[in-house]
């Protein structure tokens, strides 16, 4: 998809904050990962955002404030390989509303990777579903 010509690319750390808010209110209230984060993983909201704040701040701008893992917390939640199209499709939809440019399109790439290594039956080439 393209994105209109109006559409900045992530730079900064207000960037991360828009990406990051306005992906976790997508999944937050989506029929299918909304029951997951909310319920089964019993997510706290707060604390949750500042460490994906930091996650995507470290991976996007370099910035190494995430230190933490990723993989352990995950892999015990019930999550099928839909739940991980359903996730990267929502943040490529988030990403190509609000930026245009490399970083951009690193970002959605870096999704891609994330949500093919939290899938086990994964052959890493995950496709975007409109």
């Amino acid at each position: 998809m393209t994105a209109p010509a109006s559409l900045s690319d992530i730079c900064h750390e207000a960037d991360i904050k828009t990406l990051v808010d306005s992906f976790y209110d997508k999944v937050n209230h989506d029929e299918q990962l909304g029951p997951t984060f909310n319920s089964m993983a019993q997510l706290y909201w707060p604390s949750h955002l500042l460490t994906m704040y930091d996650f995507w701040s470290s991976t996007l701008l370099g910035t190494m404030r995430f230190t933490g893992e990723s993989i352990t917390k995950h892999v015990a939640l019930p999550l099928q390989g839909e739940h991980f199209q359903r996730w990267l499709n929502l943040f490529n939809a988030t990403v190509e509303e609000k930026f245009a440019g490399p970083k951009a399109e690193e970002a959605k790439a870096k999704a891609s990777g994330i949500a093919a290594s939290f899938n086990p039956k994964s052959s890493r080439q995950w496709i975007p579903v409109s």
